[in-house]
């Protein structure tokens, strides 16, 4: 059972969410940790697709800017925003119009997609590009560390959430370093960053 030290932390980045954000979830949001999901496709990932006993709609694709991939048969197929297995299961349910009881996999062969922004007095601010999951302060250390010159503990995270309704809203997350670092409750605000993501230190 938690402490309601450790606990605290939590409820109040959920309570300041809640306020910002109104109906999307926090937890999927701002949860410590990568996503329950699984690793979201994005464009420039390389990935393999193998149609088993078919290897001639088999092959080694690039998700394209527009978030789609091209194969034999099925044609154009949005992959941007899926896992692997989200992938796999609607490439399999399209190959039922041609084939009977297709069997399709997806494997992640190059993750480009995964990147944040570095803005501000960073040792070496700009867009960082990682290949697996990242927490915010591996972020930091990635990008050099602070300058002499860094506000430290006024660190924001811009993120853009897509809502149910479909619509993009900004979230701006504030985050002190000193609660970061925190031996007590430090895991509370050390996030996993996500793709797209804006972390600005004035």
């Amino acid at each position: 059972m938690p402490s309601n030290s450790s606990v605290k932390p939590v409820l109040l980045v959920c309570s300041i969410l809640l306020m910002v954000y109104g109906c999307f979830k926090p937890d999927v949001i701002i949860a410590p940790g990568p996503p329950a999901e699984g690793f979201v496709l994005g464009p420039e990932d390389v990935i393999e697709v193998v149609v088993w006993k078919n290897p001639d709609l088999s092959r080694e694709v690039t998700i394209r800017p527009d978030g789609k991939i091209s194969l034999p048969l099925i044609g154009d197929v949005p992959a941007s925003g899926l896992t692997a297995d989200q992938l796999a299961q609607d490439m399999t349910e399209r190959f039922k119009a041609y084939k009977e009881n297709p069997s399709v996999s997806v494997n992640v062969i190059a993750v480009k997609s995964y990147y944040v922004f570095m803005v501000g007095e960073f040792g070496r601010p700009g867009k960082l590009q990682f290949q697996t999951y990242t927490t915010l302060l591996q972020a930091i250390s990635l990008a050099g560390g602070f300058t002499q010159f860094a506000s430290r503990n006024d660190i924001r995270i811009i993120r853009n959430i897509v809502g149910p309704d479909g619509t993009v809203k900004e979230l701006r997350i504030p985050i002190r370093y000193d609660d970061l670092i925190s031996d007590e409750n430090g895991g509370a605000y050390n996030i996993t960053v996500k793709s797209g993501d804006t972390i600005i230190v004035p």
